[in-house]
């Protein structure tokens, strides 16, 4: 009966491809390949934001913090809105009146080619890490399905068949492909999750919201944590999220490009604060999917459930207890926020690659046909190098969600940190820049690979961003009072209207 899952599993990645090749339009240059032509609508931007930075991680990875813990984690989707409000209104006018095609685009014309190529090297980098862990998530739920068939088949040919299908409507259509396909997977695996919570309800004889009361996973609001070594204490999940939100968002070009995919300024704005208020919603919905499956297994840990990772427990759960069908609908959803987050990265992979990398390196004047195929070509390229990053997180015992984030805040804290000296500090210059950043990065690398329990992983942006900015400060006293800033140029802004 299993193969029914399979088979509606399949359709689905069918489907989802067929779409994104139709609703992509017929693709000219580069601006409509990486950019849409800046002509999509704010509301698609906003649910395609969201999709984006949901992934795998968050469909099966937050219900798991919620089954092993409590409910804190809804803290850090608080500071996402502060830090949200600060990308609205302080970076995206910026890239707007420039208009830039990266985010590092206004590094380069602040400090130089020199930091545009190291933020963009250093973006590569990072992005292929923590969408390797977000790949390797989206493997977990089929590999229970294929080993409750008798199936022993390693994650690898799984990675590279979700990867392969999502790098054909990606290679094709572009980003009005990613956009288009990213609202119907989001749609698709929130419905997933409204079905597993009504299942729950309905199945249950208890009501798991009050059980998990009494048991004390129903916290919100964390104030008796160390604030230093907890990830989810108050101050820790509110600051450290507003912080790494506003990395992801206003630094990082698998957001940054999607936003600027917007007609207007303020239509960016808006798609950019209302991705947190959707956010939040999605957090509070998996969440308490995670207490539902607490109740539905009366509290048994992985280990006694037989399951390799806490991570397998949402997944088992759809397989086991779900109707064959239904099962496979929400499989689908994993597949889908999985896909909608890995076509997103190719395209923001190849569109750094051959815009601060390939465009500055070379200066080669390319037509609009040879441009388009490089960026394919790009976009191929970084595809086959995901398929390998996925299957170097197969042995981790923590939750991935928390793995994906720590990952990406190795190097958010150093990229937001040059934003911000770049703004701040009028007379800092490339070197200064450089070095900052370089010192962060090693730091938090130093951190995170040797030191883990010291400092909760929220905390490793806002001490990058620290570090850059201090180093950077301390450095640029040597450039005496006057500037190092070369104003760019800064054509009108393109009206609201």
């Amino acid at each position: 009966m299993r193969l029914l899952d399979l088979g509606v599993i399949v359709i689905y990645l069918a489907v989802a491809a067929w779409i994104g090749l139709r609703l992509s339009g017929k693709q000219r240059n580069l601006k409509g390949y990486f950019l849409g032509d800046r002509d999509l609508p704010w509301w698609a931007v906003c649910l395609s934001v969201v999709a984006t930075e949901t992934s795998a991680l968050t469909v099966i990875s937050v219900p798991t913090i919620a089954y092993l813990g409590d409910i804190t984690f809804i803290q850090v989707a608080l500071g996402y809105l502060l830090g949200r409000i600060v990308v609205a209104f302080v970076l995206l006018p910026r890239y707007y009146r420039g208009e830039m095609a990266t985010a590092y685009s206004y590094l380069g014309e602040r400090f130089g080619r020199g930091m545009q190529g190291t933020a963009s090297v250093a973006f590569l980098f990072t992005r292929l890490l923590a969408d390797g862990v977000r790949l390797f998530a989206a493997a977990i739920p089929i590999k229970v399905i294929l080993d409750g068939l008798g199936v022993e088949l390693s994650f690898f040919p799984i990675i590279a068949v979700l990867a392969v299908i999502t790098v054909c409507y990606t290679l094709a259509g572009g980003i009005r492909a990613v956009v288009w396909v990213d609202v119907l997977q989001m749609m698709l695996y929130v419905v997933g999750g409204v079905i597993a919570l009504v299942f729950l309800a309905t199945k249950l004889d208890v009501n798991f919201l009050v059980e998990a009361a009494e048991a004390g996973k129903t916290t919100v609001f964390d104030f008796s944590s160390n604030p230093i070594s907890e990830p989810y204490a108050f101050v820790t999940a509110v600051v450290g999220g507003a912080l790494l939100s506003t990395a992801s968002h206003g630094a990082d070009q698998i957001i940054v490009q999607r936003l600027l995919t917007c007609r207007s300024t303020r239509d960016a704005q808006r798609a950019v604060i209302g991705s947190a208020v959707v956010v939040f919603v999605q957090f509070g919905l998996f969440l308490v999917v995670g207490l539902g499956l607490w109740s539905y297994y009366n509290g048994r840990s992985p280990d006694e459930l037989g399951l390799q990772t806490g991570d397998a427990i949402f997944p088992t759960f759809i397989v086991n207890a779900l109707p064959v069908g239904v099962s496979g609908l929400l499989l689908a959803g994993i597949m889908a926020s999985a896909m909608s987050t890995l076509s997103s990265s190719l395209s923001a992979l190849s569109s750094s690659t051959m815009t601060d990398l390939y465009a500055r390196l070379t200066r080669r004047s390319l037509s609009d046909a040879q441009g388009l195929r490089l960026g394919r070509l790009f976009t191929l390229g970084w595809g086959l190098v995901f398929i390998l990053a996925g299957t170097l997180f197969t042995g981790t015992d923590n939750p991935v969600v928390e793995l994906g984030l720590s990952v990406a805040s190795l190097t958010y804290g150093g990229l937001l940190g040059a934003f911000f000296l770049g703004l701040w500090v009028r007379r800092a210059g490339q070197l200064d820049a450089i070095v900052g950043f370089a010192i962060a990065v090693v730091t938090m690398s130093y951190l995170f690979l040797f030191q883990p329990d010291l400092i909760g992983y929220t905390w490793y942006t806002a001490i990058g961003v620290v570090i850059t900015l201090v180093v950077g400060w301390l450095l640029s006293r040597r450039h005496g009072t006057g500037s190092q800033e070369v104003p760019p140029s800064r054509p009108a802004e393109r009206s609201s209207g």
